[in-house]
């Protein structure tokens, strides 16, 4: 998923800020622009961990569009960060699934050409994943 955060860009003086609007009190700096980018990632994957050890759900990211019409962020700069969200999900556990034959063989064709994927399951998770992101 990708997490939109919002810069302050900083200078000689000043560190970059970083804020993740749609993770609460998810903020991070950094003295240039990849340091700030690099710790707002680590403060990312904090607040989610903390959230998934509380049995709360991961917040849905907002799209760029939505949160740069909010005025408090007025002169920010924006970026995403690609967020692998099956590490918050819990252990992994099998299940039987039924699928038609021909779903399958089309599943199986993109796994075989999405490195990504790596497996079925890899593809059905993500799948899922953007269903209920939607």
């Amino acid at each position: 998923m990708f997490f939109p955060i919002a810069i302050e860009v900083g200078n000689d003086t000043t560190a970059y800020g970083v804020v993740v609007p749609d993770i609460e009190g998810c903020f991070s700096a950094g003295d240039t622009l990849d340091e700030a980018v690099k710790n707002a990632q680590e403060a990312i994957d904090f607040h989610l961990e903390a959230l998934a050890d509380d049995g709360v759900d991961i917040p849905k990211a907002s799209t760029l569009d939505q949160l740069s019409k909010l005025g408090e962020y007025e002169g920010w700069s924006w970026a995403v960060i690609d967020i692998d969200l099956s590490k918050y999900l819990g252990t992994s556990k099998k299940i039987n699934v039924t699928l038609p034959e021909r779903l399958i063989k089309k599943i199986d064709a993109e796994v075989g050409s999405e490195e990504k994927y790596k497996t079925r399951s890899g593809f059905l998770q993500d799948a899922a994943l953007k269903a209920l992101s939607a």
